[in-house]
């Protein structure tokens, strides 16, 4: 599914932020990534859905070598990868309905296709009742649902999910917890990039801890493994 192969990013202000990645991530898995602030966690999964682009190495998403891929071309990697923001990233003058609905206009899809299809993934997430609902009169577990809704509207292979329960409270992080593993039982692969000791030592998936830019663990079933 996911390939890096010597992966380094050095950005233009000198820092280098992964220095030497090798990993492979199959189809259907659930993994973290872990590690201090600064490690290295944010850009690994941004290079996955190209909104930056390795210095070095090479990357490969289902067979296909991104590193120079044309502009025009990442959209259409982008309907294969879905991605979830820790601060949700709703358009606020939209409805619920219509944030999710954003995502399969877009890419042209049918009318009827994208009514169906909003109307099944916020019954996955909950929220039929807030189709009229705006980001602002929501909740920030709300918000986080409807930001899950929109990242699977188009029935990606691939979620990403950067830091989704850091801005939330215990219950409601375990609540989009319980979405995610929903969405990988069906068969979607989903890595999480997260802080969370307590979701991490609870769910047990694989774990991949950075650190320093290196990959300094690896483990299936694996714990947080870091004091916080």
């Amino acid at each position: 599914m996911i390939i890096m192969q010597d992966i380094h990013k050095t950005y233009s202000t000198g820092v280098t932020a992964l220095n030497g990645v090798n990993i492979e991530i199959d189809s259907g898995e659930f993994v973290y990534i872990v590690g201090p602030s600064g490690a290295g966690k944010s850009t690994f999964i941004r290079l996955i859905y190209r909104e930056e682009v390795p210095t070095k190495g090479e990357i490969s998403i289902q067979g296909t070598v991104t590193n120079n891929m044309k502009n025009r071309q990442v959209p259409y990697l982008r309907r294969k990868v879905g991605v979830v923001f820790q601060d949700f990233k709703l358009l606020p003058r939209l409805t619920v309905y219509e944030n999710v609905a954003f995502a399969l206009e877009v890419i042209e899809e049918e009318p009827a296709r994208i009514r169906k299809r909003v109307m099944e993934v916020l019954e996955l997430v909950g929220l039929k009742n807030k189709v009229r609902s705006f980001p602002q009169e929501l909740s920030g577990g709300e918000q986080q649902r409807v930001s899950i809704a929109r990242a699977i509207a188009n029935d990606p292979d691939i979620v990403i999910a950067d830091e989704p329960t850091g801005n939330l409270d215990p219950d409601t992080s375990w609540s989009i917890m319980r979405i995610l593993e929903e969405i990988n039982i069906r068969g979607t692969t989903v890595i999480m990039a997260t802080h969370s000791k307590e979701i991490v030592n609870t769910i047990k998936k694989r774990v991949i801890a950075i650190e320093n830019g290196i990959i300094v663990r690896d483990e299936h079933q694996g714990d947080y493994g870091y004091e916080i």
